[in-house]
């Protein structure tokens, strides 16, 4: 597969020739950070309100205790979703607060889907340091997850307006979706070969549709319609996609120092990723190797005990056979149709800048 051909054979081209100096660093620290706060409190206090040990569980898992219940300033993630629900308020002319809900309901899902799958992928890291199965054990992993799911409507619902209960019924069939890409990822681990387009749907699903959901929920609890809503969320979509390809080139060629996670990290879960599903459909001598020692490694009984260079031997072949690069200008165009949605809006000078300098941040993360 050629690095310049998208999935349906049309011509790629980067959103922007200099991608990697895009991003304007200092102002989209400050929109996370500013989501961080905001969110914040309301978040504490939604973990507040679960019963021992829940209540305790989720406060380490958020970073804000350590495995001994001291208080810690662990890692909490990037707050990119609250970003983005607070913006989307904005872009409907509401203040960032009335997004709020939408920010910490969102984020709640987002982490009810971390720790099953931690459990699920048997990940026993994350934000460097142990996950909260490795720790608390995989019933407590379970029951975690599923009160934040819980907690996520009651905060909406609780609001009790019209807005809230459309904003609900958003997170609703984004949770979903959400649902139907873990499934449809865990089952790709069991298969020799899935398709690109197939690789895509279930990544729109896992990834996609919630933050897609993030950045229309501010909107919709301001006030917006469904037609500013919808367009929102293509946005979101779409730099959902950008930001699991590049995830994806981070799970096999991501520093662990920057990422938490082992190195060749998806390669040792046997994830059917972008990169090697690209580098399967390639064809040519790489590709065909490639495709034996992954069929192979599928029947391997001793897969576990794989040394470094067998995983570098892979990854190298995915990126000889073109996966690597062809993931890249995947998530430069994704980030491209993204930028693209931004126009059919209405909104704030800002608030368009601040959301294009969002996703090129998400496009140029370390990889």
């Amino acid at each position: 597969m050629s690095s310049t051909t998208g999935t349906r054979g049309e011509s790629v081209t980067p959103a922007n020739p200099a991608f990697d100096t895009v991003a304007d660093t200092a102002d989209v620290t400050a929109l996370l950070e500013r989501g961080r706060a905001l969110s914040a409190p309301v978040l504490r206090a939604a973990v507040g309100r679960l019963a021992p040990p829940m209540d305790t569980v989720a406060a380490y898992h958020f970073g804000w205790i350590d495995a001994e219940g001291q208080p810690s300033d662990g890692d909490g993630g990037k707050a990119v979703r609250p970003a983005l629900a607070l913006l989307s308020a904005e872009a409907a002319g509401a203040p960032a607060e009335a997004g709020v809900p939408g920010a910490v309901a969102v984020e709640l899902v987002h982490n009810f889907s971390l720790l099953h799958d931690d459990l699920m992928d048997g990940d026993e890291q994350r934000r460097h340091r142990d996950t909260v199965w490795k720790v608390h054990g995989p019933a407590q992993a379970i029951l975690v997850g599923d009160a934040l799911f819980a907690l996520a409507y009651d905060l909406l619902l609780e609001l009790g307006t019209v807005e809230a209960g459309r904003a609900a019924r958003r997170l609703t069939t984004a949770t979903r979706k959400l649902i139907d890409g873990q499934a449809q990822d865990i089952s790709y681990e069991h298969r020799e070969r899935v398709t690109v387009e197939e690789c895509l749907e279930m990544e729109g699903n896992k990834t996609g549709a919630l933050l897609a959901c993030a950045v229309s929920i501010g909107a919709v609890l301001g006030g917006a319609d469904d037609r500013t809503a919808d367009t929102l969320e293509a946005y979101g979509y779409h730099l959902g996609l950008a930001f699991q390809a590049v995830d994806d080139l981070l799970g096999i060629w991501g520093d662990p120092e920057a990422t938490g996670k082992q190195t060749w990290s998806d390669l040792r879960q046997r994830k059917k990723s972008l990169p090697v599903v690209a580098a399967l459909a390639a064809g040519g001598e790489a590709s065909d190797r490639l495709g034996e020692l992954l069929a192979a490694d599928a029947k391997s009984n001793d897969f576990d005990s794989f040394s470094e260079e067998e995983f570098a031997a892979r990854a190298a072949l995915i990126e000889e056979a073109g996966g690597r690069e062809w993931t890249a200008q995947e998530a430069r165009r994704q980030h491209a149709i993204a930028i693209e949605a931004l126009h059919a809006v209405d909104m704030p000078h800002r608030v368009r800048e601040q959301l294009t300098e969002l996703a090129d941040f998400v496009v140029v993360r370390k990889r």
